[in-house]
């Protein structure tokens, strides 16, 4: 990162933290002058929440938890949970390649990538539904009552995989009166958003609600090459409920929803120089990029790539491949039940749902003009989720009040399946060829219009190849020439159809038990057994058989004993090229099968007590627990550099693509202190993560690991040394030294800091919140990859010690909320504002330096007019005011790492990433526009 940038990023924490004292320091003042706020505003401020399996007053719910009411959502403009960023400190979602896997994190901790095999860190509930997936929760909401945001650890009443939190999401229910409500937006972009909703009874026992949104967008990036957008709109939802009340002790309530969407997600950019200094002059960081300072960008020029798309900054015009396509189409539907049953001495509560999610994608995968990697359209999904899920819970009181005691048990069976056809593009073999000839010592003959890349055709290989490149080993230059040839010849091979199946079956029992030791000193105790159970099987189809080809041709010269390095390193390369990605014929017709069980306990212990009735203290201590599973990327079954011969086979190495469950045991103390028009939160906390579960793409495959730590001191045996020292001493060699004793590995990540919530109503009509957060979530100096102490993998060198991605240290957030009475006819006006400063962080789950984002800013405000008894309102808003531009996610751009080891033409500059070209998902720019609102 350069010093203007790590300047801004001290500026920015400074001012955030000012902001924050600068908030409360106003707040006291105007608290203390209002001295006519009633009781009865003390009581429509008060906050019910039910983050304990009972209705309870979130100034009373001794555990770390925001709640995000309608109104706050409405002013807010949010309409998915990525939203909830603005008015949620802790909370950071974003969504990268596919929505379907937008991530969730809490305190810096949270599920990475597009890997469906993982399961979330922050779990989504909608209406009581467990989601397994929280970019599930990225689809229109329709009208809502409120949100939780429960930060920390949920093991006991939150699932199995709530180990940095959950996000609870509660839509309205059916009312016995009747109303109508509707609303037209329409923004830049030629953004049109409506919605409807309406609900009465059907007879004094039923009551209906019918809620629809349907939104259509333009894109936020355009496809210049195709002439179309991406990142568009194009949806609809539907939500119908019946609720049946047929005594005062017996409520049933009925869900079924259904989404759609069809539209082109998800575009990339390249990184520019100003982020990553290498795409331009070796010797002058910050240079434009040419054809003649990275061999990848020469080529990607000479094969068609404009040199502007390495320089555009934050341009929203996309390079994509002529002919292929972001379109996609997402089907997600479901219903669930819910009985409320008063029984007298306990109140029993029966949730059922079923759920079915389907998510198919194509995409322009190499993110360039260039065309090296594709995933085509089908009208079948590529993922599909089918979850049926049952909860009981029976709660009530005993020993005269003493004791508020809740057991339940959990159900729930997932059959996943995820379907793939990931192929070369029609310009791969040119592509990898020109990579190989441009790397180095066979510069000279670099020639991208002649075939193979080489001046006067491949043929003139023969010679330069057996004389110069391969004078010390046994292969004959015709090898060579029929390797090049062949590799050449690889466009539009790769996957046909890899389908992988995974039923995962898991069932809980628990209990949550609050004793009232005195009247203001309580304890709380909980426990869950969770069992969990996956079958997995997977087959694979795949035409690429030049892989197999070039492994007959050049593999002796790899492996043999007399080769020379630069012949063993230019075989590497032609087997590497032909081979990488998921690409083998290797595999085409085999199957494989495995299985894995866990059980673990999890829960939770409370001490609060209450001194004055304003003001609550607590001490808690969790442990929770994230269900192990499947790497759902056939990469971990081989090495592409050696055949299956030596391995016995893909079933022998099935093994490969589990990872372990996620433990965390987390620690809080807190306080909280609530008068009605002021209330404050405060919450020290730490949580410990042992076989922290992450996903990292290489710009080659999916790797999933599991990270540990380690009190013993490796020497920097697992990690890259230039990242300390800036020398030139990367360490080859981490993925073999960076081990440690089996009995000496415990947690690897280690979550700590503290939260600030405050929220003021001085007057009736003004409100005024604000949020801090420090977090500083971080890996162990010394780090391993498995419970038994194996080293990381190699592409893993920068972690030790360093932040993790996506966990800025410091995030406040605010808003100020302006209501004010016009004339004495029932009019009121709207001013709403709200802020989230974010201090800097990476992005990369591999921690690269050109994954870094500065930290920012990012306002939103609404104004408006609304009626009497807010029947009509018109409001004019604007979302990220003031157009920052930063990107959400950095990745290394697929099979774009420059150069190879056969020679030095492009030395790599000393700096972690060398020559790899780095693409990013950016932010959604400025929106604004207006919006009638009408009811009745």
């Amino acid at each position: 990162m350069t010093s203007s940038s790590l300047l801004n990023g001290r500026l920015l924490r400074t001012t955030a933290l000012g902001v924050s004292i600068a908030v409360a320091a106003v707040s006291a003042p105007a608290f203390a002058q209002d001295a006519t706020t009633d009781n009865a505003e003390d009581t429509a401020n008060a906050i019910v929440v039910t983050a304990q399996g009972r209705s309870q007053l979130l100034s009373d719910v001794p555990v770390a938890i925001s709640a995000v009411s309608a109104e706050t959502l409405q002013n807010s403009g949010a309409n998915d949970i990525r939203q909830l960023n603005q008015v949620a400190p802790s909370l950071l979602v974003s969504s990268t390649g596919s929505e379907a896997n937008g991530s969730a994190r809490i305190r810096g901790i949270g599920t990475v990538g597009d890997n469906p095999g993982l399961e979330s860190s922050v779990p989504v509930f909608i209406d009581g539904v467990y989601r397994s997936r929280s970019g599930i929760g990225l689809n229109e909401l329709g009208e809502i009552d409120r949100v939780e945001v429960q930060r920390g650890p949920q093991g006991t009443l939150g699932g199995r995989n709530s180990s940095a939190g959950l996000i609870s999401i509660y839509s309205k229910k059916p009312d016995f009166n009747f109303g109508a409500s509707g609303e037209i937006t329409y923004g830049n972009y030629d953004y049109w958003r409506l919605t409807g909703s309406v609900t009465g009874p059907i007879t004094d026992k039923v009551a209906a609600r019918l809620d629809g949104v349907w939104v259509k967008r333009d894109g936020f990036l355009r496809d210049t090459t195709n002439n179309t957008d991406v990142n568009n709109r194009d949806r609809y939802f539907l939500r119908g409920q019946l609720l049946f009340e047929p005594t005062d002790a017996l409520s049933i309530r009925l869900i079924a929803d259904y989404t759609y969407r069809n539209e082109k997600c998800c575009g990339a950019i390249y990184v520019d120089n100003s982020v990553n200094p290498y795409i331009g002059n070796l010797n002058n960081p910050g240079v434009p990029a040419t054809a003649t300072t990275n061999n990848i960008v020469k080529v990607l020029n000479d094969l068609g790539q404009p040199l502007s798309a390495f320089n555009q900054g934050y341009g929203r015009d996309l390079s994509v491949s002529a002919g292929r396509s972001f379109a996609g189409k997402t089907k997600d539907y479901g219903f669930s039940g819910q009985i409320d049953w008063d029984l007298g001495g306990a109140t029993l509560t029966s949730i059922t749902a079923y759920r079915e999610y389907r998510s198919g994608q194509a995409g322009d995968l190499d993110y360039g003009a260039v065309d090296i990697l594709y995933r085509a359209p089908t009208d079948d999904a590529y993922r599909q989720f089918h979850t049926f899920t049952q909860e009981v819970r029976l709660q009530g009181e005993a020993f005269d009040g003493k004791l508020d005691w809740l057991v339940g048990g959990f159900y729930a069976n997932e059959k996943l399946t995820v379907r793939d056809n990931l192929r070369f593009g029609d310009d791969y073999g040119r592509f990898a060829n020109c990579r190989i000839i441009s790397g180095g010592g066979l510069a000279g003959l670099y020639s991208p219009t002649q075939a193979g890349c080489v001046a006067g055709g491949i043929g003139n290989l023969a010679g330069v190849g057996r004389n110069t490149i391969l004078a010390a080993s046994g292969a004959s230059g015709a090898d060579i020439v029929s390797a090049f040839t062949a590799l050449d010849g690889l466009n539009d091979l790769g996957t046909i159809n890899d389908r992988y199946y995974q039923n995962d079956r898991n069932w809980a029992l628990f209990t949550h038990n609050i004793f009232h030791i005195t009247d203001k000193l309580d304890l709380t105790l909980g426990l869950r057994y969770t069992n969990d159970k996956k079958r997995f099987n997977a087959s694979f189809t795949n035409d690429n058989t030049v892989c197999t080809t070039v492994q007959g041709l050049v593999l002796d010269d790899l492996t043999s004993t007399t080769s020379n390095s630069t012949a063993k390193a230019l075989a590497g390369a032609l087997i590497g090229l032909s081979c990488q990605g998921n690409s083998t014929a290797e595999l085409n017709g085999v199957s494989i099968n495995s299985k894995r069980g866990e059980d673990k306990f999890t829960g939770t212990a409370i001490l609060s007590y209450k001194p004055v009735d304003d003001l609550l203290l607590y001490a808690s201590y969790a442990r929770g627990y994230k269900a192990g599973g499947f790497n759902l990327d056939r990469s971990a079954l081989k090495s592409p550099i050696l055949p299956f011969g030596g391995q016995a086979g893909a079933q022998a190495l099935a093994g490969n693509l589990q990872f372990d469950p996620e433990l965390v045991t987390s620690y809080e103390l807190g306080a909280k202190y609530s008068t009605g028009p002021f209330s404050a939160g405060l919450t020290f906390f730490r949580s410990d993560f042992k076989n922290f579960q992450l996903n990292t793409f290489n710009g080659t495959v999916f790797l999933v690991q599991n990270i540990n730590g380690c009190s013993s001191d490796l020497a920097g045996g697992d990690r890259d040394q230039s990242k300390f020292t800036g020398a030139p001493n990367y360490n080859a060699g981490a993925a073999a030294t960076g081990v440690c004793p089996t009995d000496d590995v415990s947690w690897g990540v280690r979550a700590e800091g503290f939260e600030l919530e405050a929220s003021l109503v001085p007057a009736r009509n003004f409100r005024m919140t604000a949020g801090l957060t420090y977090a500083k979530t971080k890996y162990r100096a010394n780090l391993v990859g498995t419970a038994s102490g194996a080293p990381l993998d190699q592409a893993l060198r920068l972690l030790p010690g360093s932040n993790l991605s996506n966990a800025p240290e410091l995030v406040a957030t605010g808003s100020v909320t302006w209501t004010p009475e016009i004339g004495g006819s029932g009019l009121t006006g709207l001013v709403y504002i709200d802020g989230r400063m974010t201090s800097d962080y990476n992005t990369g789950s591999d921690l690269f330096p050109q994954k870094a984002q500065d930290g920012y800013a990012i306002f939103n405000a609404r104004v408006g007019v609304r009626g009497p008894d807010e029947k009509w309102g018109i409001e004019f808003w604007a979302q990220n005011l003031f157009n920052k531009q930063y990107a959400q996610v950095a990745f290394n751009s697929p099979f774009q790492e420059g150069g190879t080891s056969t020679g030095t033409a492009f030395a790599d500059p000393q700096y972690p990433g060398g020559r790899q070209l780095f693409s990013q998902f950016l932010a959604e720019p400025r929106t604004y526009g207006v919006t009638l609102r009408g009811k009745f």
